[in-house]
């Protein structure tokens, strides 16, 4: 029998990313080829995907979509990496812009991408077994393929999986949108389907119509069933709570590796962290025009600098925070609040401080392996990717116990020795400084415990093969796939 899955996302590594959602289409996918399945992927054809990428894109045709009031052609072409088929779809007028997301015509675009895959299917003549939407720019697909293909067969016997990365951005549009985009009754939003307040919701949708939800924690698949994190779809998802599954993600270990990564000062692994880290910190503090300490803790953040990351509890501390004997390094750009603080702190703390305001994967990268403490205090977090990576390279994270952070991060305990890192429960500054007094005072008077620290953080099992094995699982379980 046929084991195929067709992922359908916004945007997707290697080919374009702007969140974590890229990570997850780069890599899950990859990792289910790998144990033998069918996977491909399907994209928009975006501005930036032609400038790199597009003599590299075989075209296979074209077919004129018809959505609602929207009558216009989709031209679809294909890719192969690392065994796994990318197609996308070209529309110059929806994609080819500057930027994703962030457009007035946001709900027209992704309706109109929605209906081009489904007709895809048809044009290329390859039936998945199961089509796994992510995210609200695909969340109609599950409606569309029910109420607009109910007379083949073939679409009617494909199951879906519909993955939350984020309950904060769900879609919602005027009702208008269902005669013209989607081509849909008034009966979905008359009945409350997908209705959302007076509009409609591409996230309620694919809750409600996929036939099963993923989100990508344990934890957070629990939070969000409560008015707490729900963002007003708690309801709807209690309603679903037993088609619902927590998956955690993992990471690329192959891109996020110490011992291979070329933007490193010196490579290294579990047996040669000392040294490595050691060689990492001070090509950090020359980098950056810190004080060059090899004994001094270095705490990293690398983040999007916004109220969701915590940064405020962050900026409300950061004179108690520099009172302890450490350096700050931050990399991220957000909120102008927070930016402010972090450059005012910059100016304060000369030789102690850094704020790069911006965004470098180079230095991200020698971030990670020069750091001996990874600080990320979410209000919430669906996953997170920094404390993966940071255990990854022996720096130790410090996070609050909220949706993957707490499912990944065990919190150390100096009478047992067991835990990879550092976390507290309560949002709120002062329990986070209280805390990260704690991890520091175990950096320098606990040698012996910070050393096991780092070595159970660097061989946890960070890759995606554990969760590639659960969405398999998944699949079977919808599918009926034997073993």
């Amino acid at each position: 029998m046929s084991r195929s899955v067709l992922f359908v996302a916004s945007e997707g590594l290697p080919f374009i990313k702007t969140g974590g959602l890229a990570d997850v289409i780069g890599s899950l996918p990859k990792a289910l080829a790998k144990r033998g399945h069918d996977v491909r992927v399907v994209l928009p054809l975006y501005k930036k995907i032609i400038e790199k990428y597009y003599d590299d894109l075989e075209r296979l045709g074209t077919v004129e979509v018809h959505s609602g009031w929207i009558d216009q052609p989709a031209t679809f072409y294909s890719a192969k990496v690392d065994n796994v088929v990318y197609y996308f779809i070209e529309h110059q007028a929806y994609f080819e812009r500057d930027g994703l997301y962030g457009y007035e015509d946001d709900g027209e675009r992704f309706a109109f991408f929605s209906r081009a895959v489904l007709d895809m299917i048809y044009f290329i003549d390859w039936w998945p077994n199961v089509i796994h939407s992510n995210d609200w720019q695909t969340g109609m697909i599950p409606l569309l393929a029910h109420a607009c293909y109910s007379d083949d067969y073939r679409y009617q016997n494909i199951k879906h999986v519909y993955t939350i990365h984020n309950m904060a951005f769900q879609g919602n549009f005027g009702v208008d949108m269902l005669p013209s985009c989607l081509g849909l009754d008034y009966y979905y939003f008359d009945t409350g389907a997908i209705k959302f307040d007076s509009g409609i919701s591409f996230m309620k949708a694919g809750i409600v119509y996929a036939d099963k939800i993923t989100t990508v924690s344990p934890t957070y698949a629990q939070e969000i069933l409560t008015e707490s994190y729900g963002e007003r779809m708690d309801s709807i998802l209690r309603y679903r709570k037993y088609d619902l599954w927590g998956i955690i993600n993992g990471i690329d270990i192959d891109e996020w590796n110490p011992k291979t990564d070329k933007h490193l000062a010196k490579n290294y692994d579990v047996r040669s962290y000392v040294s490595g880290k050691r060689a990492n910190k001070e090509a950090l503090q020359k980098e950056l025009g810190l004080e060059v300490r090899d004994d001094v803790a270095m705490i990293g953040i690398v983040s999007r600098l916004t109220n969701q990351k915590g940064v405020y509890m962050i900026t409300d501390k950061i004179n108690e925070i520099m009172a302890m004997d450490i350096q700050l390094v931050i990399l991220g750009t957000g909120e102008s609040a927070a930016e402010d603080s972090f450059k005012w702190m910059e100016d304060a703390y000369k030789g102690r401080a850094v704020y790069y305001c911006g965004y470098n994967e180079e230095l991200a990268h020698r971030i990670y392996a020069g750091s001996d403490l990874f600080l990320m205090p979410s209000l919430y977090e669906p996953c997170g990717i920094g404390q993966l990576i940071a255990l990854r390279y022996g720096t130790l994270p410090l996070v609050r116990e909220t949706g993957g952070l707490k499912d990944t991060v065990n919190p150390y305990n100096k009478y047992t020795g067991e835990g990879n890192g550092f976390s507290f429960w309560a949002a709120n500054a002062s329990d986070m400084v209280y805390t990260l007094n704690y991890a520091i005072d175990q950096y320098y008077n606990n040698k012996p415990g910070w050393k096991g620290l780092i070595k159970t953080a660097m061989t946890e099992d960070l890759s995606w093969d554990k969760s590639a094995a659960t969405y398999e699982q998944l699949y079977y379980e919808i599918c009926n796939w034997a073993d």
